[in-house]
């Protein structure tokens, strides 16, 4: 991981980078990129919560190996579970640290530090996004709120691009209803919609 001071002008390339695309799988995509090239690290994921599994689900990631991607589900609850609750969470050791719920495959991996931040959107956590050091890294305050606002920006990145993609997705609906096809195929019968308890001889 590169030991240097994040500018403006390396924020405003990430964030560019991210605000320009509208599809949310890209956005995480490019959020993981842009990370692991601007800081030079190992590694980078973004993990988004599934409330109904309390497990996090993988939505992107750059410099992992596929081994460790696959090496089991990642509960919520199990791993690093803090920085869901509380806030970033920086793990100096991974060979010597209760919080990880896969040590084993960290060290087999070549990891020896992780940060991990929350990704809030609407006030509500929707996932963390972590990063992944090669050497043992003890995360600066200036690592701590580049990465702070990068996770920042991917929630609110995300969130348009699925305000983007259900409008797109609402308005191919409307133009299907406007069909005349479509419009035929939906004509109303001459009963179409009475209550049932109503006999036909009453209406």
């Amino acid at each position: 991981m590169k030991k240097q001071v994040i500018n403006y002008e390396t924020l405003l390339k990430v964030t560019r980078a991210i605000s320009h695309s509208k599809d949310p799988e890209e956005v995480v995509l490019l959020t993981t990129e842009s990370i692991k090239s601007t800081l030079d690290v190992k590694g980078c994921a973004v993990f988004l919560v599934n409330r109904k599994t309390e497990e996090l689900e993988l939505a992107a990631s750059y410099g992992l190996s596929e081994d460790y991607l696959n090496k089991g589900p990642v509960s919520a609850l199990k791993s690093i579970a803090a920085s869901l609750e509380d806030g970033p969470v920086a793990i100096y050791d991974t060979s010597d640290d209760p919080r990880l719920q896969y040590p084993d495959a960290a060290q087999k991996e070549g990891i020896s530090s992780i940060l991990s931040v929350p990704i809030v959107c609407r006030s509500l956590v929707i996932g963390a996004l972590r990063i992944y050091t090669a050497e043992k890294w003890e995360f600066t305050l200036d690592d701590v709120n580049f990465v702070q606002a990068m996770a920042q920006m991917t929630g609110m990145a995300i969130e348009m691009a699925r305000n983007y993609k259900g409008m797109k997705e609402s308005i191919e609906i409307l133009k299907t209803m406007r069909d005349p096809q479509f419009i035929a195929s939906r004509r109303r019968t001459p009963y179409e919609g009475v209550p049932v308890s109503f006999p036909v001889k009453d209406i």
